[in-house]
């Protein structure tokens, strides 16, 4: 070996490392581009544990809790099995958004008309440890939804001369009936 092949050799040191440093630096990049760009599609999850992720934006004012709205929607339990749509009962169903389980009430205020959702209701904010007997729903569980905010009607409750309930004054949220043999489940 000669000299100049001994003095050129150190060159060669570290080179491999910086590539393989740049190779993990590029990796982690592409790894943190792909989780920002997935963020829409999670959605926002409150402080409750609600989780609403908007499909297509609407326009207008926030639903509030004494509106009424005129909704479309598809419920699902945990394992897919769909247990009540608007569909069954002929289109957009009426509801006061501060009248229905505590976790669809929240859900409905981070909406606006002709806004499409998805929404997740935890155990808890639906039918709770106590849920209507007779109802496909197991003790505290969790709820899916797509929902479809045909029309809002502003202070609906106010001007049919009931007002929503006022969070904790009963200490459960209203229960629907027990369905009968052969009758829609209750909506959310």
């Amino acid at each position: 070996m000669s000299v100049s092949e001994a003095a050129k050799r150190p060159e060669h040191r570290g080179r491999t490392l910086r590539l393989l440093i740049a190779f993990l630096l590029i990796i982690a990049a592409g790894i943190g581009l792909a989780w920002a760009g997935t963020n829409p599609l999670r959605g926002e999850t409150t402080e409750s544990g609600v989780r609403i992720r908007t499909v297509e934006k609407g326009e207008g004012p926030f639903v509030q809790s004494v509106d009424g709205v005129l909704v479309e929607y598809e419920g699902r339990l945990a394992d897919g099995t769909v247990f009540d749509d608007s569909a069954r009962h002929g289109g957009p169903q009426p509801m006061i958004a501060g009248q229905v389980i505590p976790g669809f009430a929240e859900a409905l205020t981070k909406m606006q008309k002709g806004g499409r959702y998805k929404i997740h209701i935890p155990g808890k904010l639906a039918y709770g440890e106590n849920p209507p007997p007779g109802s496909p729903f197991g003790p505290n569980a969790d709820l899916d939804f797509d929902v479809h905010i045909a029309q809002i009607v502003p202070n609906a409750a106010l001007m049919s001369g009931g007002a929503p309930p006022i969070p904790g004054a009963e200490g459960q949220p209203p229960q629907p009936e027990a369905p009968q043999q052969g009758a829609p489940q209750p909506q959310p």
